[in-house]
């Protein structure tokens, strides 16, 4: 099985079903509307640049045509839960006309751009009417529409039966709405996955654009690992200078003292030795405290499914978690996961008004999936100050990604995916609800 796609949680399908249709609604009338108008505006701005005018038209042009297909593209990763990345090249950093032209014309993104506003005019059309069509139809035949039509003396049929013309011919359209209803709502997922596969063939970079994103990808994280080494080795040393450092001196200090009071003063020593016991063992917590800022202890004693668990157990609210490893991660990459899964629950707790909240962990096909969602409000946001960009760094340094799905009301999941192997074949499941 997929870990990607057993992970999906079961509450909120309704909901989840409504709010497709609504999206899928909402392409369908971009293809026939903004598509159209953004296909002839492209064409006749590429053809005026030998008068000069397409220099700024056309690159004016495709910034619209960009923000459409960019909508398009994060509808269809809030279908598939998948991220649709965006293909375009990095903008020039002199913005000059020419240099804005031709970093548009020379981008080949731009022309599968184009491509995609000619063809989703049709495909978009029918992929994002076709499951509307069929909820309203099958609902016109359940609520007899058909039996009141027929009523009113009007010429009218209703799915196979045409006309209805008879009393039991309308009633027929009853049982047929029901069905029609049905297969709407099964079939209305596949078609707005396929209308998502649709997007993201035309739209997503392509295999050369993927390697050379993930190329600067992976130089930048490489940067941010440096920095964020260098400056979490910055915190070790300020937290032992300040903490333990300065503990162990004015230790050190005490039992000078006490040494020099021994023989003079033993009761003065005494309150000094006693003075001293009490430093040791606030100089020993800290380093406790510090160790286990670096690597939790729970994760040693109990792996990372216990862990997890353990986090879930502080919360103020129930956590499902669900968890099946075939064996353990390498320590460094067990760690990231422990701390990914501590920063998002303690979103969950702060932020998202929750009133359950679940975590589902597998690992196929040489990758760690992990999903954290809750039943909240909704609009997590990676550029709202919730740590999410800091869980993105954080995951960057092992080639990992996240990708976070919160549409208003909710609900919210946070989908992160780390390529790794495990350790050993030992199976650790650790599954329950509090």
């Amino acid at each position: 099985m997929d870990p990607a796609t057993s992970t999906r949680p079961p509450p909120h399908r309704l909901r989840r079903r409504l709010v497709q249709g609504g999206e899928g609604l909402l392409l369908a009338v971009l293809s026939v509307s903004a598509n159209i108008v953004l296909l002839v505006l492209s064409v006749l701005s590429l053809a005026f640049t030998v008068l000069g005018v397409g220099l700024l038209a056309f690159p004016a042009v495709t910034a619209v045509v960009r923000h459409v297909a960019g909508l398009n593209r994060w509808i269809a990763g809030q279908w598939t839960g998948r991220e649709v990345p965006s293909p375009y090249r990095p903008a020039p950093e002199r913005m000059t006309v020419w240099a804005r032209y031709r970093w548009v014309v020379t981008d080949p993104a731009t022309w599968r751009d184009l491509l995609w506003l000619l063809t989703s005019i049709p495909v978009g059309l029918v992929l994002g009417l076709l499951p509307v069509c069929l909820v309203v139809y099958g609902l016109e035949g359940l609520l007899g529409v058909p039996v009141l039509l027929w009523a009113l003396d009007a010429w009218y049929g209703y799915g196979a039966v045409w006309p209805a013309d008879t009393l039991g011919k309308a009633l027929l359209a009853l049982p047929q709405g029901a069905l029609i209803l049905l297969f709407g709502g099964v079939v209305g997922e596949l078609i707005h996955r396929t209308h998502a596969g649709f997007i993201r063939a035309l739209l997503a970079p392509t295999r050369a654009a993927a390697l050379h994103r993930r190329v600067r990808q992976l130089t930048e994280s490489r940067s941010e690992a440096v920095d964020a080494q260098a400056a979490e080795l910055r915190r070790i040393e300020r937290d032992l200078h300040d903490g333990a450092q300065a503990r162990l001196v004015a230790l050190s200090m005490s039992i000078g003292l006490a040494e020099e009071l021994m023989s003079r003063d033993p009761a003065a020593a005494r309150r000094l030795m006693a003075e001293a016991r009490e430093a040791s063992g606030q100089a020993l917590g800290e380093l406790r405290d510090l160790v286990r800022g670096i690597h939790p202890p729970v994760l040693a004693e109990r792996g990372l499914a216990g862990a997890i668990r353990a986090l879930a157990l502080k919360l103020p609210l129930p956590v499902e978690v669900d968890v099946e490893l075939p064996g353990r991660p390498l320590a460094p990459v067990e760690s990231a996961v422990y701390f990914t899964a501590a920063e998002l629950l303690a979103n969950v707790a702060k932020h998202s008004s929750a009133r359950n909240a679940w975590v589902r962990l597998r690992h196929g096909d040489g990758r760690l999936v992990m999903v954290v969602g809750d039943d909240g409000a909704g609009g997590a946001d990676p550029a709202g100050g919730t740590g999410l960009r800091g869980i993105e760094r954080r995951l960057a340094a092992f080639d990992g990604t996240m990708f976070v799905a919160s549409p208003p009301g909710g609900p919210t999941t946070v989908t992160m995916e780390l390529p790794c192997e495990l350790s050993s074949p030992k199976t650790s499941p650790c599954s329950g609800t509090d």
